[in-house]
């Protein structure tokens, strides 16, 4: 049985501690899309950023699924030498299929233990062009943050100016005394891969702070 398929049974929250894990390499997460938008420049960049992830020593961990940018990212970071590790839910096999080339493909039983899974496999979070799933996830681990559940760098991917809108909100929330400032903070914004690179670079984990 490949490496592959030995992790193809299903896996609740409470079976996912007894993984032994497979890679070797540091793991990012990615949240992006199962489609790959309207625009060639959120392919062109998705493929860019995952090539040098795995160019400079980094894994991939995210969704899944072999359609959209979720694919392109998966099979880019494999193709330069990364080692990738998929978490889908069951009920989405229907409708997303899974990607059956990567290092560790986990299938479990709820989006909850999905996002667990991921989180705990993560060094850091990057938010790519993505749909309500996307935005769902990179602000839930960001709630996180907030929460101290976590200190690990998170940080949205504006690509073509795709994350402007909800950057602006953000900001608002900050001005409207929703959201403080420092738990802002730690939602960075980068333009460029080489912006992500940097804080790739600098992976030591920031001080908790008061909620």
């Amino acid at each position: 049985m490949g490496r592959v398929e030995k992790f193809m049974l299903m896996q609740s929250a409470e079976s996912i501690s007894e993984i032994k894990p497979q890679t070797t390499q540091q793991l990012v997460a990615l949240y992006c899309g199962s489609r790959s938008g309207n625009n060639p420049i959120y392919q062109q960049k998705a493929i860019e950023l995952a090539k040098a992830l795995a160019e400079n020593g980094f894994g991939a961990v995210y969704g899944g699924a072999s359609i959209g940018l979720m694919g392109q990212v998966a099979d880019t970071v494999l193709q330069y030498g990364g080692e990738v590790v998929g978490v889908i839910p069951e009920f989405m096999l229907d409708y997303e299929i899974a990607n059956q080339h990567l290092t560790e493909l986990h299938v479990v039983d709820s989006m909850h233990t999905r996002k667990k899974l991921m989180a705990d496999r993560a060094s850091a979070f990057i938010a790519l062009p993505g749909g309500l799933g996307t935005f769902e996830e990179i602000l839930e681990i960001a709630t996180w943050a907030q929460l101290n559940q976590h200190q690990k760098p998170m940080i949205l991917y504006n690509v073509n100016g795709f994350y402007t809108h909800l950057i602006a909100q953000l900001d608002h929330a900050v001005q409207e005394g929703f959201l403080p400032l420092q738990h802002r903070a730690k939602l960075l914004v980068c333009e460029h891969k080489q912006q992500i690179m940097e804080v790739l670079y600098n992976l030591d984990c920031p001080k908790e702070v008061a909620i």
